[in-house]
């Protein structure tokens, strides 16, 4: 032990003497895992850390080594997700950068270069977006996320992970000033790049839910989000003892405490069943209206369990377990909710080169599709994935029994869902 802390203590001394942008703690072995990570997202909601949210995090690291990227603070994470939870990793290092020097320093930059697993801690998100946006820093971490490296934050550090984010540059806000006005200067939301995760690229991300007032800013923040960019904004949510984990295939699961504690994560899409969907007002100087007869805003509320037996699918926006539907919507400032349903359309799902011979098929049918389409899994109704016969531009589902199926996959880039039906009588 009294070698480890003295270790410790020197490498603390010496990145802090050779650079003033970042202070250094490190435990395990310095020699770089040679693995390959599993990929993946994790979103904290601002309290500690859910354990088993944490080792599915570490799972995807593949024994890999774990970057802890903090702007305050000091090693809190390292004992906990070197030693505490069980899971093996080769090492893991916390860098607290100091300013925005650390944007462009090359020993952080090669840090990054080597991590398996990427964790943003709590904080003031503003230091992170102005420390490092369109720096070399934020272009290392693009290049870990490409190549499939895990990434997750708590608080400010899942704020930061959403392609739309609160930067709260001026300051935090509260929902009343959002909602009268989601113009104030204090409605600091920008999309100019940054991070680019998978499935989240229209997502604008919240924490700390238990406090019923974020609800009413998140909303401000899609309403407006959605009104600049002429198009379907989306949010998740996570009350502050709640984890959201990703995997590549976009499955959340959720963890916390229910039903030991009324625990949830929240997932909000405008309502694809409605027409040009858009907030009646969003300007300057005047309360939000996005009302569209109490039906603007559907939001899937799962709850959190030890297990993260509840899901989500972040590639339709439409399939979940263990939750419930509501309806959101705004008058004149005011956030409403009321008990609601599924939605029966695909938000945000661009039309597919997809030749089906009918709908509803027979399973047997073999079904075709363009170049630019990648098919990458079928699910039922009820989240299950299911088996199927795949050649280069088709595939047929093979005796799966009658009932209704989404095909996942991937278009020109973007993530696609089409539903269809299987009558195997026909």
């Amino acid at each position: 032990m009294k070698h480890i802390l003295s270790l410790l203590s020197l490498t603390i001394y010496l990145t802090s003497s050779y650079s003033q942008s970042f202070t250094s703690y490190f435990i395990g072995n310095s020699q770089d895992a040679l693995v390959t990570p599993k990929g993946g997202i994790c979103l904290m909601g601002g309290a500690s850390e859910h354990d088993n949210a944490m080792k599915w995090f570490l799972g995807q690291a593949n024994g890999g080594d774990v970057l802890v990227l903090r702007a305050s603070g000091s090693d809190g994470y390292n004992a906990y997700f070197y030693s505490q939870l069980g899971v093996p990793v080769n090492s893991v290092e916390t860098i607290v950068c100091l300013n925005q020097s650390s944007g462009n320093d090359a020993a952080i930059i090669a840090k990054i270069s080597k991590a398996e697993a990427v964790w943003f801690a709590g904080g003031d998100q503003w230091d992170y977006i102005s420390y490092w946006r369109n720096s070399e820093v934020n272009a290392a971490l693009n290049d870990a996320i490409n190549r499939g490296c895990v990434i997750g934050g708590t608080s400010a550090g899942m704020a930061i992970l959403g392609g739309h984010y609160f930067t709260a540059e001026n300051g935090t806000v509260s929902s009343n000033v959002a909602l009268n006005n989601p113009f104030n200067s204090l409605v600091t939301v920008s999309n100019e790049p940054f991070l680019n995760l998978p499935f989240l690229s229209n997502v604008v991300t919240d924490t700390h839910y238990d406090n019923p007032d974020r609800r009413g800013r998140h909303t401000a923040f899609i309403a407006k989000q959605t009104h600049l960019n002429q198009q379907y904004i989306y949010g998740i949510a996570c009350e502050e003892y709640v984890a959201v984990c990703i995997d590549t295939n976009g499955l959340a699961k959720i963890y916390g405490e229910y039903p030991q504690y009324d625990e949830q994560a929240y997932f909000i899409q405008v309502n694809c069943e409605i027409s040009n969907n858009y907030p009646e007002t969003c300007v300057n100087g005047a309360p939000v209206t996005w009302n569209h007869g109490n039906q603007a805003l559907k939001v899937f509320k799962a709850n959190g369990t030890m297990l993260g037996t509840s899901t989500f699918d972040l590639s339709n926006w439409q399939l979940g377990t263990g939750g419930i539907w509501e309806h959101w919507w705004v008058e004149n400032g005011t956030l409403t909710n009321e008990p609601g349903e599924a939605p029966t359309c695909l938000s945000g799902i661009e039309p597919l080169s997809i030749s089906l011979p009918q709908n509803p098929i027979n399973a047997n049918e073999w079904i075709y599709w363009s170049e630019s389409t990648q098919l990458t899994r079928v699910i039922s109704v009820d989240g299950q994935s299911i088996n199927f016969l795949k050649t280069k531009d088709s595939f047929q589902l093979n005796l799966v029994p009658d009932g209704v199926y989404f095909l996942m996959g991937i278009k020109n880039e973007q993530p696609f869902s089409l539903k269809i039906i299987v009558c195997n009588s026909l």
